[in-house]
């Protein structure tokens, strides 16, 4: 389309002949979320994907092994060094006498690994620490399929710079629903993007009933299995914010034209509403493994990647105004998102730093945004600087990190006396 809607490193990628056998995919952060369950559609599809390659953190050296055993994977990546010697072991009680996978290990293993010769890169890493791998996969020329919204955020013009037209697919469920919906339309019959949000496990509380939340609380969440980061995000809200920003990256549509709308039962993704009054919606049960199949496999769909909704049962889905008091994360990102530059960065590594803090007990739940804030007003002082280079990001990202440390440990000290 010449008017298309998508951001045109979004444009459809062309299809891979179904005749041309198994799809080559690396998946990067395979014993988290993400990998887990993207490694079950691939077991479940072993004549559509085959792994050649998985990194993880090293810190589960048996499930790595196991899973490089069950995928033949050709070569593993962990980003310790220290854990290799018990990647080593593992692979070596689960191989026995086979033939064990390379290893690749230290802070840039999940980048040359993402480099490697391969069709599909799936970026699931949590953390700003995927935007090494994702520059990586896109300047190989290999398709991303990008559930590590970070990278895109912390380093949205760096990302864009070097990705081409229909190189990036979406994996977050939110951004995988706008990717399809989008496709109904040309961008001159876009109104807005509405993302949604379950609004976490505090929806309906008022700001004061906030303060005493507990981690064990905010990390109950009500509809997603999640890892602790992204879990304490959605209860912060914090994560969508980090949508909002990712939305206005891969689509270009303004900030005012982005709205974010709480709907609990987390069936409907996300939505498009166009200029004529539709609004085109795609709707799933709450399952992560539709939008994953959908990355590793477009343009084509995976048959049976997740249950689909069961239209013989009787149910009801609500849509509630975001509560702007109580959850001040969107409003504070999308400000965010309008300076650009390297706020971006210290927004995210901030709120990673006042994450830990909380689940700490270094942070009351309140104190998480709040201390982000504080530490993005410091920065946008004079001499930050607002340019962009990859230096730039790791340099911010640093000063953020130390920043919030410092505001954190002096909260708790108040906190005591």
């Amino acid at each position: 389309m010449t008017d298309s809607l998508a951001h045109p490193h979004l444009t459809f990628p062309a299809a891979t002949a179904a005749t041309g056998g198994p799809r080559d995919i690396v998946i990067l952060g395979s014993t988290g979320s993400i990998g887990t369950q993207a490694i079950d559609v691939v077991q479940r599809n072993p004549g559509r994907f085959r792994v050649t390659g998985l990194s993880a953190a090293g810190g589960r050296a048996e499930l790595l092994a196991e899973q490089a055993r069950l995928l033949d994977a050709g070569t593993v990546a962990v980003a310790r060094k220290d854990a290799v010697p018990a990647v080593r072991e593992a692979l070596s009680a689960a191989y026995g006498s086979a033939k064990q996978p390379e290893i690749l290990a230290g802070p840039d293993a999940a980048a040359e690994l993402a480099a490697s010769d391969c069709h599909t890169v799936l970026n699931g890493i949590t953390g700003s620490i995927g935007l090494a791998p994702t520059l990586a996969a896109l300047e190989a020329g290999r398709v991303l399929a990008l559930a590590n919204k970070e990278s895109l955020i912390v380093g949205g013009p760096l990302v864009r710079a070097v990705a081409k037209p229909g190189q990036i697919v979406p994996v977050d469920s939110e951004h995988s629903a706008l990717f399809q919906a989008l496709a109904a339309g040309s961008r001159s019959e876009v109104r807005k993007l509405v993302v949604t949000a379950s609004g976490g496990p505090f929806r309906g509380r008022t700001k004061p009933e906030l303060a005493e939340v507990t981690p064990k609380q905010a990390l109950a969440h009500p509809t997603w299995n999640m890892g602790p980061v992204v879990t304490i995000n959605s209860a912060t809200l914090v994560n969508k914010g980090l949508e909002v920003i990712e939305a206005h990256l891969l689509y270009d549509i303004p900030f005012e034209r982005i709205e974010v709308v709480v709907h609990p039962q987390s069936y409907v993704h996300s939505m498009v509403e166009f200029t004529d009054g539709s609004t085109l919606l795609q709707a799933s049960p709450p399952d992560m493994r539709m939008p994953i199949a959908l990355g590793l496999g477009w343009p084509e769909r995976v048959p049976d990647a997740a249950p689909g909704c069961d239209w013989t049962k009787a149910s009801s889905w609500e849509f509630f105004p975001l509560d702007n008091d109580a959850f001040p994360s969107v409003g504070l990102a999308r400000h965010v998102g309008g300076l650009g530059g390297t706020a971006p960065a210290v927004f995210n590594a901030a709120n990673e730093e006042c994450v830990d803090a909380f689940l700490d007990g270094r942070l009351p739940f309140n104190g998480i945004v709040e201390t982000v804030a504080e530490v993005v007003a410091e920065h946008g002082a004079p001499g930050r600087g607002t340019s962009l280079t990859l230096a730039d990001v790791l340099e911010a990202e640093r000063w953020a990190r130390a920043r919030a440390r410092e505001m954190a440990a002096t909260s708790a000290s108040e906190a005591r006396a």
